[in-house]
């Protein structure tokens, strides 16, 4: 399960501009995955699932909830070192940085540990998305945290920043998750590219 640890890392800041939000909208999460979920696996027990370990932070959390966390936090950094990607899209989270805030970033990596939570087939309501529909999360008008809309180049390079953030966890683009993920993740291109 280790290597699975780091498996998301750029498939979750991609879809994470949800930092703010009062609506609760665990129906696009739960859509999402229904299809890996439902199919004899479910994505989120893969990851771990419901086994309590302890959590690095303190306290026990659910192995599933443990990885999903850590996969979105080791995203940024690999999102960070395409400075022109981050800057485009994510305009008020360098800001923030930039004056040594984080509350951004820590909100950023909850909600979308929230997210994928949900998407990969958690049930656990302690780990509800209650984030914005994804439509919304990546529409400037509407997600003032959002730089700019996406297009099919864009979210294509996203992808490869998956595979490529998979390689470096020891996980081939060959490996099954990596393909269901995959399987994810276009499920929500229509909705995500915008432009």
């Amino acid at each position: 399960m280790k290597k699975y640890m780091l498996i998301l890392p750029a498939f979750v800041l991609g879809l994470g501009l949800t930092v703010t939000s009062c609506k609760k909208d665990v129906t696009e999460a739960s859509t999402a995955s229904a299809g890996l979920a439902n199919n004899s696996y479910n994505l989120y027990n893969r990851l771990g699932g419901k086994t309590m370990v302890n959590d690095p932070a303190g306290g026990m959390i659910e192995q599933g909830r443990l990885t999903l966390r850590s996969v979105v936090d080791s995203t940024i950094f690999i999102i960070a070192g395409d400075g022109d990607f981050l800057q485009e899209f994510f305009p008020v989270l360098v800001s923030e940085l930039g004056s040594n805030n984080t509350s951004g970033l820590e909100a950023l990596s909850e909600n979308l540990t929230d997210f994928f939570c949900a998407a990969t087939g958690s049930n656990n309501p302690n780990y509800a998305y209650t984030g914005l529909d994804m439509a919304s999360a990546h529409d400037p008008s509407k997600n003032s945290r959002m730089g700019a809309l996406a297009d099919d180049a864009d979210y294509t390079k996203f992808v490869g920043y998956v595979v490529q953030g998979a390689g470096q966890n020891g996980v081939p683009a060959s490996d099954p998750l990596v393909a269901d993920l995959g399987k994810l993740l276009e499920s929500l291109r229509t909705t995500i590219v915008q432009k």
